[in-house]
């Protein structure tokens, strides 16, 4: 493909038409980066750049500042494979992870690729070029960039809205009502009486940070979450950088990183009764005598139907040990102009109210894709591999693991991109489509295997999946990883031949 634009007639009106970049990435998060380095290490040939929205490097990391921002999952996995975290804390802040991913772009040259303030408002294929036009909305108007090939690196969160959700009365409190997304960056809440609704990650990391200045913080929760205690800095990690090389000890952190979390996440899913007795046993040596258990910390789904919330040197249950924290397991009757009162009548007074409720999904950035000006509906295709629309031609889709680190999941997705262009170049092939072959029978399964309340809600956007060929969720990276790199390139997938300049 990198050969192709180059021997292309830029005023050919059929074939493959003249592009200005050979692989456009949109998104200069973690998988924008990662996706970045794949491109140019693995096709050196190739031009490419970043559409960055924002003005800066790290994506959700640079985006979200609410207080104690951090990574649920270890940094020995969700770094970069290529420049591996070599902090001794495995569960890392947010700006920690930000300079990472700065750094390593930096490194690599990969900064200088990004085009910042430039969001991506529509795509469309063209058949008749073979390639992507790309609406770009910019500080100085509308812009176009054509690209033979796109990777969606955008996450899937809505950057403008977060998910919507029903709190009864809430006009009528006369504090400061403040959503996590949207955090002040001067919010002063040091001796104020907060109540922190919601239980999911979000909210696991507000309350230590936020019980450190306030008053009081009551974390009200209509239904619990799994909160696994942590070390943030893991003893066995640190015997092995004791007698092994840097070099060596890295790797073998990781693929402990890799190994161990996955076969738990296995032991969950065979025997949740077990797997709920060992939480609750970990749970309760945390916990003060003022604050049960049931139902508390009990939540109605079994160890991983939902992510496990993580919570590094168990700040979380400190906080409760205080005093300067509280938990309520209840429903919302109605908030009042000094609180919210509770439908078993409990009254929880507050300055501030700060709703975790959760995050809004979104594919591609909120951009609008088509293909021959037919507008693309996710819902209604299958995907291939984890990656690639069906019916979709030479567009990838970034998407991660549930049940592991994300950038795993990204990586692999860059990786099998990289090997498919590597196929396409040797073979002179313009775009790649995966089809469904005609009379497959396609049962449907969802995108992601959470019950999470904001992925129940995203289900009519989100693609699916199937339990036939390629077509099958991804949700083992071993295996994944071997798929990218041995795994048939050609089955469901149709190509096109490029037509070259003729002399």
């Amino acid at each position: 493909m990198g050969s192709i634009t180059k021997d292309s007639d830029p005023r050919s009106g059929t074939g493959t038409a003249f592009a200005d970049v050979d692989v456009a990435i949109i998104g200069a998060g973690i998988s924008g980066i990662n996706a970045a380095y794949r491109v140019q290490t693995e096709l050196p040939d190739y031009s490419y750049t970043i559409i960055e929205a924002r003005s800066a490097i790290g994506g959700t990391w640079d985006f979200f500042r609410y207080p104690g921002i951090r990574s649920d999952s270890d940094l020995h996995t969700f770094g970069f494979p290529w420049r591996p975290w070599t902090a001794q804390k495995s569960i890392a802040d947010g700006a920690s992870i930000r300079n990472y991913i700065r750094e390593c772009a930096e490194a690599y040259g990969i900064d200088r690729k990004i085009q910042f303030h430039h969001r991506l408002v529509a795509a469309d294929w063209s058949s008749e070029n073979q390639q992507w036009t790309l609406s770009l909305d910019t500080d100085n108007g509308e812009k176009v960039l054509r690209a033979q090939f796109v990777i969606l690196s955008t996450g899937y969160y809505d950057y403008k809205e977060p998910l919507k959700t029903t709190i009864p009365g809430i006009d009528n409190f006369k504090g400061q009502v403040v959503h996590p997304q949207f955090w002040p960056e001067n919010l002063d809440f040091t001796g104020k009486k907060m109540v922190l609704v919601g239980s999911g990650a979000t909210a696991v990391t507000l309350l230590p940070c936020l019980a450190e200045k306030a008053s009081k913080v009551t974390m009200l929760q209509r239904s619990p979450s799994y909160i696994l205690p942590l070390p943030s800095v893991d003893p066995s990690g640190e015997l092995i950088r004791r007698f092994l090389p840097k070099w060596l000890a890295l790797k073998v952190i990781r693929w402990k990183s890799l190994i161990l979390p996955y076969l738990f996440y296995k032991f969950c899913c065979r025997f949740p009764s077990a797997a709920r007795r060992i939480l609750r046993s970990a749970v309760e040596k945390q916990l003060p005598k003022s604050i049960p258990h049931d139902p508390n910390f009990r939540p109605s789904y079994s160890p991983w139907e939902q992510r496990l919330c993580v919570c590094p040197d168990a700040d979380f249950y400190k906080s409760l040990r205080n005093g300067t924290a509280d938990i309520v397991t209840d429903k919302i009757k109605e908030v009042t102009a000094t609180g919210i009162e509770t439908e078993s009548g409990k009254k929880l007074d507050a300055d501030i109210i700060v709703t975790a409720t959760g995050l809004k999904m979104q594919l591609a950035g909120g951009a609008v894709m088509s293909v021959d000006s037919k507008p693309v509906v996710p819902s209604e295709k299958f995907i291939w591999k984890g990656m690639m629309l069906q019916d979709v031609p030479n567009a990838a889709f970034v998407i991660g693991y549930t049940n592991a680190s994300w950038t795993l999941g990204s990586d692999t997705t860059a990786l099998h991109v990289c090997r498919l262009l590597k196929y396409m170049d040797k073979n002179d092939m313009a775009s790649a489509t995966p089809r469904v072959k005609e009379g497959t029978i396609m049962p449907s399964k969802p995108l992601l295997n959470l019950s999470s309340t904001y992925i129940e809600k995203a289900k009519e956007m989100l693609p699916r999946t199937s339990n036939v060929g390629p077509w099958k969720p991804r949700n083992n990276y071993l295996k994944d990883t071997w798929i990218a790199s041995y795994g048939s390139l050609t089955t469901d997938m149709q190509f096109t031949k490029a037509v070259k300049k003729v002399n």
